[in-house]
């Protein structure tokens, strides 16, 4: 990953832009297959959007292990560019290896374009 165009990025974002982050590859090769699997599937979802923990174990073919996704999460190297935060739990906003107060912001920050593709919700402060 170029690290001049990152923090250009990560900049923008914060400033409020939406950014593809897509466009760089992550090394994730110090993880599990199975954090792998959740990490680069939760790298689509897009930005403005929320899905469950529940709804990720089922992208990734493995239903029932909710609570295995949310640790796999929680070792996220890269927040931001791979959106964990866009991970939610079905009846509260779940955890966040920043903590909740930044999850809801993060959230927040996309909430002008938010569009729910699931039974998650949007939290505001």
């Amino acid at each position: 990953m170029n690290s001049d165009d990152l923090y250009s990025d990560i900049s923008r974002y914060l400033k409020g832009e939406m950014v593809d982050f897509l466009k760089y590859e992550p090394d994730l090769s110090n993880l599990t297959e199975f954090e792998q699997d959740v990490l680069n599937e939760t790298r689509k979802i897009l930005y403005g959007t929320t899905i469950t923990y529940s709804e990720l174990a089922d992208r990734i073919g493995s239903s029932g292990s909710a609570r295995a996704v949310g640790q796999a999460l929680s070792k996220n190297p890269y927040p931001i560019v791979i959106p964990c935060h866009r991970v939610v739990a079905r009846s509260g906003i779940g955890g966040y290896s920043g903590g909740v107060e930044l999850k809801k912001r993060l959230l927040d920050l996309e909430a002008k374009d938010i569009t729910v593709h699931s039974s998650a919700v949007h939290f505001s402060n």
